[in-house]
C-alpha cells in the first residue's frame, strides 16, 4: 500500500511540475508523461522507508484544511520574527542572550516533529537543532526568556503544534 500510494503522489507531482498538456493543439507529450511513471515507479521503489508509515492518512480531506490555514499563520509568524532580527541588527543596543533551550512536544508522528522543527527554524532567531524521540526538541535562540521546559515550550512550540496536532495526528 505504501509504495502504490509513494507511486501515485509521485505521479501527480511530476505530471503537475512538468504539465505535458498543451490547450492550444488539446495534445499532450506522452513521452515527459511516461518519463514521470518510470521515475515514480523507481522513486516508489527506492524511497518507500522514508515514506509516511501511514499513507492512507494522505487521503483524509480535512487535513488538508488544516494545512491550508497553517501556511499563513507560518507566514505571518515568520515576518514577526524577521522584523524582530532586522530591529536587533540595526539597533546595536539590543542585548543579545543566545542560548539552547529543551521543549517538549506532544507530536508523536516523526513528520509532525519535523515540520514542527522546520517551522521553528523557519522563523528567524530560533533554529532546531535536535528533535529526541522521547518528544523533546533543543532549540538555539538569539534571546533566550524562558530557560524551563514549560515555559519555553510554551513559548516556542506553543503557536505551532495545534494545528500540526490537527494535521499530522
Amino acid at each position: 500500500m505504501r509504495r502504490i500510494t509513494l507511486f501515485l503522489v509521485s505521479v501527480v507531482i511530476w505530471y503537475l511540475l512538468t504539465w505535458p498538456y498543451n490547450f492550444q493543439e488539446h495534445t499532450m507529450d506522452w513521452q515527459i508523461f511516461i518519463a514521470g511513471i518510470i521515475f515514480s515507479i523507481i522513486a516508489s521503489i527506492l524511497f518507500v522507508e522514508v515514506f509516511t508509515k501511514h499513507p492512507h492518512e494522505l487521503f483524509a480531506p480535512i487535513r488538508y484544511f488544516w494545512a491550508l490555514c497553517y501556511i499563513p499563520m507560518l507566514f505571518f509568524y515568520m515576518l514577526i520574527a524577521n522584523l524582530y532580527v532586522v530591529y536587533r541588527v540595526i539597533h546595536p543596543l539590543m542585548p543579545i542572550r543566545p542560548g539552547i533551550v529543551k521543549v517538549k512536544t506532544r507530536l508523536k508522528s516523526e513528520s509532525g516533529r519535523t515540520a514542527l522543527a522546520n517551522s521553528i527554524t523557519l522563523t528567524p532567531g530560533t533554529l532546531a537543532v535536535d528533535i529526541t524521540d522521547d518528544g523533546f526538541l533543543y532549540i538555539h535562540c538569539i534571546v533566550v526568556r524562558e530557560t524551563d521546559v514549560e515555559g519555553a515550550t510554551k513559548r516556542i512550540v506553543g503557536r505551532f503544534e495545534p494545528l500540526l496536532e490537527k494535521i499530522f495526528e
